[in-house]
């Protein structure tokens, strides 16, 4: 059975879940006490089964895990119909199509930005890029300072270790601060929209109603909080994770070379299914239910390994291999349905926007060093990526 923690299969968990899904069929993991859905057919029926709930269990002891249990309790991620659905509903009225297509502007100005102060002789491209550019483009939608953007990455950085599989407790320590100083700048700025309105996304949370409801103070940070968490985990993560990818393949390198802009969609769409950020998704029964021909009992839990899900034989033609230019790509990266990532349009708008201006501006770009794996599985990426151009 998998383990987890080993630091060989968090380097490369692909064999080890090919063997998994040899299976066919969803397998208990008596150390997570969970079913592993590995399949992309199991995996894709976990996510859009509604008797599978995302169901938040609050930390323990309820006086240290406070503000971060009703961060996770009163967001969207983690909560379900009916409360789920009025969430979803207010917070799409604000963070919709048309709001994050008016922000293409800033992010081509954003990433000419961060390109022009490189220097090509040596970066790195999570530090230097890949990290600051999705930062600024949510801070900018919620309208945080330009000067305390240097605050989020950490507290969201120290917020997502608790997904991982067994968190250390100086990571609990740094997470329940986080927490607090994350939830406490975010009412700050809510206080003061609401009293001063701006073209901002925090002022739309705050003023946006339907049917004579509207988000709370806590529905409200909690989502601002989320959309800085999972707004630039993913596209950090699947940024790097598909870019080193490419790197390694010289045929796909040369494919971005030559024509950037032409595959942009679906070499991004590629680079999240080939090495996903996101490898484990958690539900739980809440009644029983059969996936993949296994009864899940109420109140078990089964995940949605989706990087298993992103290399199925049998839904993806030589799965193992990067193919930037694969259509069909029918990868689950972005989860499906009712949990479906609200912020996949912005992530595909930002990295379908970036890479051909990286590539345009440093078309010789090459690795310096070899990359520094983060040590998580469940949030899958690279802490360096030392490259030249």
């Amino acid at each position: 059975m998998i383990d987890f923690q080993d630091q060989g299969f968090i380097s490369d968990p692909y064999p080890a879940l090919k063997e998994l899904r040899a299976a066919g069929r969803p397998v208990w993991h008596e150390d997570l006490g969970m079913f592993l859905a590995s399949t992309h057919q199991d995996a894709n029926a976990v996510l859009r089964n509604r008797s599978l709930g995302r169901i938040f269990k609050p930390k323990e002891p309820a006086t240290e895990w406070d503000t971060f249990n009703w961060l996770h309790a009163d967001s969207i991620l983690d909560s379900e119909p009916p409360k789920h659905t009025r969430l979803r509903s207010l917070v799409m009225k604000a963070f919709n199509p048309k709001k994050i297509e008016s922000m293409r502007p800033d992010v081509e100005r954003i990433t000419a930005q961060l390109l022009d102060s490189i220097n090509p002789s040596g970066f790195d491209l999570i530090a230097d890029f890949a990290e600051p550019l999705p930062v600024k483009i949510i801070a900018s939608m919620l309208g945080f300072p330009d000067e305390d953007e240097h605050l989020l990455r950490p507290w969201s950085q120290a917020i997502v270790k608790m997904y991982e599989v067994d968190p250390s407790e100086q990571d609990k320590k740094q997470a329940q601060v986080a927490s607090q100083e994350f939830a406490d700048y975010v009412h700050k700025l809510m206080v003061a929209r609401k009293q001063n309105p701006g073209p901002d996304l925090i002022t739309d949370l705050a003023l946006v109603e339907e049917d004579g409801e509207r988000l709370n103070a806590h529905e409200l940070i909690a989502t601002c909080v989320l959309l800085l968490n999972a707004g630039h985990e993913a596209s950090v993560n699947g940024f790097g994770n598909g870019f080193v990818a490419a790197l390694e393949h010289e045929d796909q390198m040369t494919l971005l070379r030559e024509r950037p802009t032409e595959i942009a969609a679906t070499a991004i769409d590629e680079f999240l299914r080939f090495d996903a950020p996101l490898h484990l998704f958690e539900r739980t029964a809440t009644q029983d239910t059969e996936i993949g021909g296994v009864e899940i009992k109420v109140g078990q839990k089964i995940s949605a390994l989706l990087g298993s899900a992103n290399r199925d034989e049998s839904v993806f033609e030589n799965s193992d291999q990067l193919d930037l230019t694969r259509d069909p790509n029918p990868h689950i990266g972005f989860g499906a349905g009712i949990h479906f990532c609200i912020g996949a349009p912005l992530a595909r708008m930002e990295m379908t926007t970036s890479l051909p201006m990286l590539m345009e501006k440093f078309p010789n770009i090459e690795l310096a060093k070899t990359p520094i794996r983060r040590p998580t599985f469940v949030l899958r990426g690279y802490e360096e990526i030392l490259v030249r151009a």
